[in-house]
Parts: C-alpha cells; sequence; structure tokens
C-alpha cells in the first residue's frame, strides 16, 4: 500500500475497518503531512500529544463555522454540539467547563462504582444464551449511568440511543446529506426533551447535574445549558459503548489474556488502558492552528491550518510502544490519546474508565463460557470507531 492509497482508504469504508495498516504506511511516510487539499495529517504519539496540549492549537468553533457555513445554526443537530463546551475556545470553553466540572467532579463519579457494579450485574443476570452485546450490555449500562447522573428517567433511556446515533454524525467528516438531516430531527428532539427537563429541574431542584447546571449562578447561557446537556449525554455513553463493545471483542480474541483478568480483577485498570490504546473508541480529532507554529526541524503551519490528528495511528505508535500491535496489559506506562489532551480533554474519562474496569472482570466471571456466536459489525465511522452488532454466547 502507498502513501496516497493509505489516506484515500482512511475515508473509504473497507479502509475504515482496518485503518491500522494504513495509519502504518502514513506513519513510515512523515509524523505530519499535507494532504493535496491542505489538510494536515498527524501521525505521531509525540506529535499529536504535544498539539493536543498546545494553547495555540484550538477547536473549530461558531466563528470558525460562521465563516464557513453561514446556517449552520439551522441545522440542530450541528448547533447542539458546535455550542457546547465541545466546540468552544477560551475563554468561553474555560467559563462552560468549569460550570460542568463543578458537578461532574471526582468524588461523584467514584461515589458510582457500587451503582455500577449492580447495573453490570443486573444486566449479565437479564441476558439471554444469544444475545448481541451491544444492545444488551454496551449500550444500556453506560446510558443507565449517564442518565442518572443527569437526573433522566429510566423509562426515557431507549429513546435516546437512535437519536444520539443520529447526532453523533455531525462529528464525522465523511457524513452525507440524509445523515445530516436525522441530525437536525435529532438534535431538534434532544433540545426538546432537555428544555422540558430544565424547566422540571428549575421548579423542584434535585441532586442530578441537571439540576445544579440550571440553577443561577451556574455561569452558562440557556443556548450553553442546552447544548452541553445534550452533549454530556451524548458523550456520557456513546464512547463508552464503543469502549465496552471494543474491550470484549479484544478479550475475547486473547483468550489467555482474559483468563488472566478473570482469575484477578485487580488488573482491570491496566487491562482498560490498554484496551484504549490498542483499537481507541475515538480514532481522529481536529484542530486548526490560531497561529503560526513552530514544529522544528524547519516545518511551520501558518495561522488557519486544518490539523487533523490520527489518535489512532498515535496510540500504535513503535516509538512510543514497542510491538504495538500486540495487546499487552502489561505495558509499563501507557498513556493512550484516545481521550484526548490538554484543555479539551474528555471532562467524562473518568467515569468511562470506571465503567470498564468494573465491567470486564464481572462479566468475564459471571460468564465464563462467553464467545462470539457470529460475525461483528463495525458502525461505519470514521471518528468514533465501534460495533453496531457484536453477537455473542453466554453458554
Amino acid at each position: 500500500m502507498d502513501f496516497h492509497t493509505a489516506l484515500e482508504s482512511l475515508f473509504a469504508p473497507e479502509g475504515r475497518r482496518d485503518p491500522y495498516p494504513a495509519y502504518e504506511v502514513l506513519r513510515a511516510h512523515a509524523p505530519i503531512f499535507a494532504a493535496l487539499d491542505g489538510r494536515w495529517f498527524v501521525t505521531t504519539h509525540a506529535l499529536t500529544s504535544r498539539l493536543l496540549r498546545d494553547p495555540a492549537v484550538r477547536v473549530a468553533d461558531a466563528a470558525v463555522y460562521d465563516s464557513v457555513w453561514p446556517d449552520w445554526r439551522e441545522n440542530r443537530g450541528v448547533a447542539s454540539i458546535v455550542q457546547s463546551m465541545l466546540f468552544s475556545n477560551p475563554p468561553d470553553h474555560t467559563r462552560m467547563r468549569r460550570a460542568a466540572a463543578a458537578t461532574f467532579t471526582a468524588r461523584r463519579v467514584a461515589a458510582l462504582r457500587d451503582v455500577i457494579a449492580e447495573r453490570v450485574v443486573d444486566l449479565i443476570e437479564a441476558m439471554p444464551e444469544r444475545a448481541d452485546f451491544v444492545s444488551a450490555f454496551a449500550y444500556p449500562l453506560p446510558i443507565a449511568v449517564i442518565c442518572a447522573l443527569l437526573g433522566v428517567p429510566d423509562a426515557d433511556q431507549p429513546w435516546f440511543r437512535a437519536r444520539a446515533a443520529d447526532l453523533t454524525v455531525v462529528l464525522e467528516p465523511i457524513s452525507t446529506e440524509d445523515e445530516m438531516r436525522r441530525a437536525d430531527v435529532a438534535g431538534r428532539e434532544l433540545e426538546d426533551y432537555f428544555i422540558g427537563l430544565i424547566a422540571e429541574r428549575r421548579r423542584a431542584p434535585r441532586e442530578d447535574l441537571t439540576s445544579a447546571l440550571a440553577a443561577e449562578g451556574s455561569g452558562l447561557t440557556g443556548a450553553e445549558l442546552l447544548s452541553n446537556l445534550v452533549l454530556l449525554l451524548v458523550a456520557g455513553f456513546e464512547t463508552t459503548t464503543n469502549l465496552l463493545g471494543t474491550g470484549l471483542k479484544v478479550l475475547l480474541d486473547h483468550p489467555d489474556q482474559a483468563l488472566r483478568l478473570r482469575t484477578d480483577p485487580e488488573l482491570a485498570p491496566a487491562f482498560v488502558e490498554e484496551i484504549l490504546r490498542y483499537d481507541s473508541p475515538v480514532q481522529f480529532a481536529a484542530r486548526y492552528a490560531a497561529e503560526p507554529l513552530d514544529l522544528g526541524d524547519g516545518l511551520y503551519l501558518p495561522t488557519g491550518a486544518d490539523i487533523n490528528l490520527l489518535l489512532g495511528a498515535a496510540n500504535r505508535d513503535p516509538e512510543r510502544y514497542p510491538d504495538p500491535h500486540r495487546f499487552d496489559p502489561d505495558r509499563p506506562a501507557v498513556q493512550p490519546v484516545s481521550f484526548g489532551g490538554g484543555a479539551h480533554y474528555c471532562l467524562g474519562a473518568p467515569l468511562a474508565r470506571l465503567e470498564a474496569q468494573v465491567a470486564f472482570p464481572l462479566l468475564l466471571t459471571m460468564l465464563p463460557g462467553i464467545a462470539l456466536a457470529g460475525e461483528p459489525k463495525l458502525r461505519d465511522r470514521l471518528v468514533l470507531r465501534g460495533f453496531a452488532e457484536l453477537p455473542i454466547g453466554i453458554g
């Protein structure tokens, strides 16, 4: 595979099913390179980590969208994401993230361990002998947890799955017009839902994130409150669903390692970090240069440079991780870039890690006969990598 074929393959369904051979070719070509259309692609762990943390490297915010797509607010799926902290830069990002972080605390997340464990046991005990792991476990676990944090009733959880799937296509650079229309519908329906929930919580506050963020003094405008609640819901389970599905597939593909984790659940944190590195639920992050960047060795990026960070390639960089295509939970100092870095480091990363650390040992110990029972089906996505279906048998 030559360099140009490798790059093109990432934007085709076949290449996205297994992007790692293409990443290897691109990384061998250069740590950073410009494509014919002017976009810059970053392939190494060191440079990806550096650029994620550089304050001069920013996300495309509302001002950028105004310059390239003046009508973006008419698509409510796009608007609900662009107006959130995910697509904001300082000082707005700092203010919004501070408001969310004040309620989404490490202490609050840690207190959820027993709740998560109870939910995991319930889902395992309810699992039929043949099941789609995504529908039976990888989706309902994180949606239940994030809905509990936000104060969303249990009965509403199934309603969110299709809408969240439709909404997240706005993060993909490969979305079709039809997908964008569905994202608009999903955005409108989710906004309507949260408008109602916000009104309820302002009338009768509870001990949940929605009440805390909707309270006076949170520092969020009305549009920001709405957008960040949609973001917390969607981001709160979408990547975790992918982590759980991918992680189980990795464990089933490596039965000797699965046996180790079954025997010693204390290994779970190391296993989860290696799963994140080995097959990241987020493969791609887009940024731009807010000012000229001197990357050394005579390489300069101009102001406005469109920077595309290949997180999946960075996580398998042999300069950082020897023998990178081998799943090895004993690797020292694993630091995957799967949750980003710097100011935009994923706020929900500790929760996603905790859910996976609790789930995998319980799945392996309670279901010792768990095995694939059909052909897994990956979602055709460039940014968010995960299974649409993962057939399993537990007998």
